[in-house]
């Protein structure tokens, strides 16, 4: 299977590494934002496992917009 990748594919990529090797300290809010979009676009539904990991990493990532956006609340 020749597969390419897309540049929204390696954005998610490298938006992702940087999660890996930092959490999302050195992503802003915006990067958070696209980041979500990436992977909401990206289809696992034929790996359980894979989606398993795509809706918790998503439910991490709203939780982090949510405490970026609405700071207030949380000081």
């Amino acid at each position: 299977m020749d597969y390419k990748l897309t540049d929204e594919d390696k954005e998610r990529i490298k938006l992702l590494n940087e999660v890996q090797k930092n959490k999302f300290n050195n992503l802003t809010l915006e990067q958070l934002i696209r980041l979500e979009e990436l992977v909401e676009k990206k289809d696992y539904t034929h790996e359980k496992k894979a989606n398993k990991s795509k809706r918790k990493l998503l439910k991490e990532i709203n939780i982090e917009i949510y405490r970026r956006d609405d700071s207030a609340i949380w000081k």
